[in-house]
């Protein structure tokens, strides 16, 4: 059925795949836009199926449930990469508009398909190759040196799918269970950091400040904004890179480009194609968030500043700890956020509603300020208490900036 309006608010209606954070917090931006986010959700219980209105209840992987989501819709995007690429170009060809389209996703679901196109346009990234057999992880580890990185080509996220190898013998059983992988030499690093884009259908684009990432067991514990003690040319050819990768590539919405930065300039690790963890910093630290933005360019209107509203900007994530552990006998959820927000009045917090379990991604707080150290604290601080029940003896309630 072709797009139609929202009837109870004539605005248009944009459909998300995905029920998790991302979309809980689209949704969030949604509401101060006027829109009507419709939610293809897994379960009622999922974090954007908990507030959005319009919840679709279905699997990504069911074409028929996309289709159902995107009758009447304006737009069809997503909250993550994991659509079965053919389904998307079922949808375009059933008349719905998709953003991003199924020829951009595939570079963020697909690494060997990102690292051809990078590899194409002459962009920096690591040394790689495809690799089926123990004989090429050889080649490849003797050529780029030793120990090798070795990823699956799709599905991976968060640390999943990847793997550090130090010799061919430990890459057989991976090849034996997962086929083809993606051999990457293993960069020395400086640090990681992102730079994200968001780029409209006729090629409007507005970019973020380059951000430092701060990676704990493959996963995001702290994001600093900007990153510290970045060159400003490093940091101009960072955003400039995004631009480019967001142009070839046809990007709608909002792309993070990882990077991992070493002593000699930037090389592109991975892409995301919606709003990113790396970019959540923005609901609080920038007069147009991620996830606005992401709104305004799948509608194709004109994309909002980026400005910081403060000098440093930290997000900490909230990640289970002990107060998730079973059998926890410390204070619960609702005491942990009563105390947080006397204890640091100024820290915001955006809890995601999903089950706590140990080492789940359970929400998210950020702090702003102009002195990094003092603001690096306070949401460091925030975060273990929410994860571990205990006030950090360190923290300074003398802190000029607390």
């Amino acid at each position: 059925m072709p797009a139609r309006p929202d009837p109870r608010t004539g605005l248009p209606v944009v459909a998300m795949v995905g029920g998790g954070q991302l979309a809980r917090m689209t949704h969030q931006a949604a509401v101060a836009l006027g829109q009507s986010l419709r939610v293809l959700s897994t379960g009622p219980d999922e974090s954007a199926a908990l507030v959005a209105a319009d919840v679709r209840l279905g699997d990504h992987r069911d074409l028929d449930a996309l289709l159902a989501l995107a009758d009447g819709a304006t737009v069809v995007t997503f909250d993550h990469e994991h659509v079965p690429t053919g389904h998307l170009r079922a949808l375009e060809a059933a008349g719905h508009r998709v953003a991003p389209g199924p020829d951009a996703l595939v570079h963020a679901q697909d690494k060997l398909v990102l690292r051809r196109a990078l590899a194409a346009a002459g962009e920096p990234q690591p040394a790689w190759a495809p690799v089926s057999s123990a004989g090429e992880v050889t080649a490849f580890g003797d050529r780029h040196g030793w120990p090798v990185v070795l990823k699956t080509p799709r599905g991976g996220y968060d640390g999943k799918g990847v793997f550090v190898v130090d010799d061919a013998a430990a890459a057989t059983e991976l090849l034996e269970r997962h086929g083809t992988l993606l051999a990457e030499e293993r960069v020395p690093l400086v640090r990681e950091l992102a730079a994200v884009v968001a780029r409209s259908p006729f090629g409007q684009v507005a970019v973020w400040p380059v951000v430092e990432t701060v990676q704990r067991d493959g996963v995001c514990v702290e994001v600093v904004a900007p990153a510290p003690g970045l060159d400003e040319e490093v940091a101009t050819a960072a955003q400039e890179l995004a631009v480019r990768v967001a142009d070839r590539v046809g990007v709608v919405g909002v792309l993070a480009v990882e990077l991992f930065q070493t002593a000699d300039g930037v090389l592109v690790n991975e892409l995301a194609m919606r709003p990113h963890n790396s970019g959540h910093w923005t609901i609080e630290g920038s007069r147009t968030s991620q996830f606005e933005q992401h709104l305004r360019a799948v509608l194709d209107y004109p994309l909002g500043t980026t400005t910081m509203t403060a000098p440093v900007v930290v997000m900490a994530n909230v990640l289970g700890g002990a107060a998730s552990a079973e059998g926890w006998t410390g204070p619960g959820l609702d005491e942990r956020v009563h105390h947080l927000m006397a204890h640091w009045p100024d820290v915001k917090l955006h809890w995601y509603g999903k089950g706590q379990r140990p080492g789940r991604k359970l929400g998210h707080v950020t702090a702003l300020g102009s002195d990094l150290a003092a603001v690096r604290a306070r949401a460091a601080a925030a975060a273990r208490y929410l994860a571990d029940g205990e006030i950090d003896p360190a923290f300074a309630f003398d802190d000029p900036e607390h």
